[in-house]
């Protein structure tokens, strides 16, 4: 668990929550797609986090290791507003689906014990994850990136609007998360346990956005190519506009016939 200070000064939990990875799990790669000619060049700033603005909520990460499920929720918030469309989740829903996947119960702090990524992904492709009004978001498909890679992690976040991000997060990122700074690499950091964050886009300077805790956070190349374990993007249908495609123009339906042709 990692602890932050609120601007009052009384000092809050925030959970973690990733299982550590399991190299291989994910069996579809993203890596298949780098070599078609039509791929874009990612800009160097983009993203539509300010689509969501504040209101991307904790959803229950401060006192549960539901991260992995706050990230999934956080993508697909995004995903809709992407298309004009509001989902909300709420830490009922949320929990719902840690509970379903992990056997979490609140009331026994011994079954809180976090998520491994790949079984998640695999739920939301299969079930879908539950929001605040009861109606359940699927993807279509996930596909592994190489770890650390900071070049195929920039164009799938741009090609599908968000990718999620396992680190192993060091107690140094809490301090600079609490300062306000990027998280970057600082000597004598120890890893704490490991965490799940949605990469949503790119700054000026070329850090990465992401979402965590309810917030954006700014994120280094460097940090990201030294404490990333595991990262998978997603290919979700609600993120397509009323003309078939993403805002970045992508078109899910070559997608399907890139995809069937891997398969």
């Amino acid at each position: 668990m990692a602890r932050t200070v609120d601007p009052v000064g009384r000092h809050l939990a925030l959970k973690l929550g990733k299982k550590p990875a399991r190299p291989g799990a994910v069996k579809f790669k993203f890596a298949n797609f780098l070599f078609k000619p039509k791929l874009p060049t990612p800009p160097k700033v983009f993203g539509h986090e300010g689509l969501i603005g504040a209101n991307w909520e904790v959803l229950g990460n401060d006192h549960y290791g539901d991260c992995v499920w706050a990230g999934a929720a956080h993508e697909t918030m995004l995903w809709n507003k992407e298309a004009a469309r509001t989902v909300t989740f709420s830490n009922d829903s949320v929990l719902k689906d840690y509970s379903a996947v992990t056997g979490f119960n609140p009331n026994d702090p011994n079954t809180d014990q976090g998520t491994d990524m790949q079984v998640a992904a695999s739920y939301r492709r299969k079930t879908g994850v539950l929001d605040a009004h009861g109606k359940r978001h699927k993807v279509i498909a996930y596909l592994a990136l190489a770890a650390g890679n900071a070049d195929q992690l920039a164009l799938a976040m741009y090609l599908f609007g968000a990718a999620g991000i396992g680190i192993k997060f060091p107690n140094t990122a809490m301090d600079q998360f609490n300062a306000g700074k990027p998280w970057d690499v600082t000597k004598n950091a120890k890893i704490e346990g490991g965490h799940y964050i949605p990469g949503v886009g790119r700054d000026a300077k070329g850090n990465f956005v992401i979402v965590t805790w309810g917030k954006i956070q700014l994120m280094t190349p460097r940090f990201y190519t030294k404490y990333c374990d595991e990262v998978v993007v997603y290919v979700s249908q609600e993120a397509l506009t009323t003309s078939g495609k993403t805002l970045e123009g992508f078109d899910l339906a070559q997608l399907r016939t890139d995809l069937n042709a891997l398969g």
